[in-house]
């Protein structure tokens, strides 16, 4: 018996020993392909890279914390140099912390803070969307439209907007694209005009959705819409970058594949790559110009920002990074996962919808494709399927609400960025063995 809490308490865990590549080896001997990067898209260059262990080791053994309150670091000056020269034009500063939801905190709280600089202290309200997930924060959280994880902490959460998201597979206004002239995309200026333009800072969305709708990118079009509009009512667009940013999906950042430029991004996950927990707040010139102006401080400081290690390991991970290629493999190895997942759709009637950019995608479950009706939520689709295929030797991660916040099943798969022609092909025939063993079992109970 351990003491230590797993996330799931009901579910039986394998106690893993050792990682290779996009590789995981439990106690017992079995291997698995880490589909799922991690937990949650994570491990972009992939497991066991002994360089980046080594540049952890030195930095270890020479200076492992320094006070941030009161000193900088050659390192954290690198892994901020590094980040801008991956980001989009018209970056200036970062801000590093130790995970994604506070990246997204100091983000929204960034944002805050450059509309009082301004003159502008009325503008205090986050409009974000429906099906998103931000963080497990409380402010990032309020964000969330993740309804199932805000449910229990609703009494905690600030009030937020929320606006339908980009989903055309089941789009909120029950148009097809692009005849629907990007009515999502718009519902962002009337939510604003409702509002008043007065009270709006910022408008948060992640480019590709992850967790809560499992790898949805919003259509060609939407984010120039959404920029137009941010712009017309001064109000800020922070791009959560947090899963799908850093070559996940075969850019550099996500946003890039709509050539918008936003005024904040957060980053986290693949910055760190699972070998040292870090995130961080990117920060626009425009911002950072008005707060220097006004002799204003940026106030969000958290124990381990700017953390020495963290930021030595960050600065080798994106080293690694470019230097291997991995943005444009992961942009290769994608449109085989997507040819691929397309395929099992065209055999597997319980597959709804594929999509994804890079390699961040998602399979999606109905009981009915004609109708796109979901499965009961009681039947826990996305889970068998992940125990089958982990049974089988291969981590996927389970998302639901992808109707309504409550029903819908759905998969994000998200291998780390070094898989090969062949381990995707090996994955791929994984993943259909796994469903197929779940239509059999769900149709021998009636339920299909």
């Amino acid at each position: 018996m351990t003491h230590a809490l797993p996330r799931n308490l009901t579910q039986k865990n394998p106690r893993m020993v050792r990682g290779e590549g996009i590789y995981l080896l439990d106690a017992e001997g079995r291997r698995y392909i880490d589909g799922a990067s991690g937990s949650s898209l994570v491990c972009n260059i992939g497991h066991g890279v002994k360089e980046i262990a080594a540049v952890m080791a030195a930095q270890a053994a020479e200076l492992a914390c320094n006070p941030f309150h009161c000193s900088h670091t050659q390192a954290y000056a690198q892994m901020a140099d590094r980040l801008i020269g991956l980001a989009p034009p018209g970056f200036a500063k970062v801000f590093g912390v130790s995970s994604g939801s506070e990246a997204v905190e100091n983000s929204l709280k960034f944002g805050r803070q450059y509309q009082v600089a301004r003159g502008c202290p009325a503008k205090q309200l986050t409009i974000s969307r429906w099906q998103s997930y931000h963080g497990n924060t409380l402010g990032a959280l309020a964000c969330s439209g993740y309804t199932s994880r805000r449910r229990k902490h609703a009494p905690l959460l600030r009030d937020a907007l929320h606006i339908p998201p980009a989903f055309c597979y089941r789009c909120h206004f029950e148009k097809t694209y692009p005849a629907c002239e990007l009515k999502c995309a718009r519902a962002l200026e009337s939510a604003i005009l409702q509002e008043g333009p007065e009270n709006v800072s910022a408008f948060i969305a992640e480019p590709v959705v992850g967790a809560a709708l499992g790898g949805v990118p919003a259509p060609p079009g939407y984010f120039e819409k959404v920029r137009e509009i941010c712009d017309r009512y001064e109000v800020l667009f922070i791009a959560d970058e947090v899963m799908c940013g850093l070559g996940r999906t075969g850019a550099n950042f996500a946003i890039d594949h709509w050539s918008v430029v936003p005024d904040l991004i957060a980053t986290g996950k693949g910055m760190g790559s699972g070998y040292f927990p870090m995130g961080a707040s990117l920060v626009s010139a425009k911002i950072d110009q008005a707060m220097q102006a006004r002799g204003a401080l940026f106030e969000g400081v958290h124990t381990c920002c700017g953390h020495v290690l963290g930021s030595r390991v960050a600065a080798a991970v994106l080293d690694h990074l470019v230097q291997n290629e991995l943005t444009r493999n992961s942009r290769r190895q994608g449109a085989l996962m997507l040819q691929g997942l397309n395929a099992i759709k065209e055999r597997r009637h319980s597959v709804g919808d594929v999509r994804g950019l890079g390699l961040m995608c998602g399979v999606e479950f109905v009981a009915d494709r004609g109708a796109r009706e979901p499965f009961p939520v009681e039947l826990k689709v996305a889970e068998r399927v992940m125990d089958a295929c982990m049974d089988r030797g291969l981590i996927v991660f389970p998302g639901h609400g992808t109707v309504d916040g409550t029903a819908g099943d759905h998969l994000l798969l998200g291998p780390p960025l070094v898989i090969t022609s062949s381990e995707t092909a090996e994955l791929l025939a994984i993943l259909e063995d796994g469903i197929a063993a779940v239509e059999r079992e769900i149709a021998g109970a009636g339920k299909l």
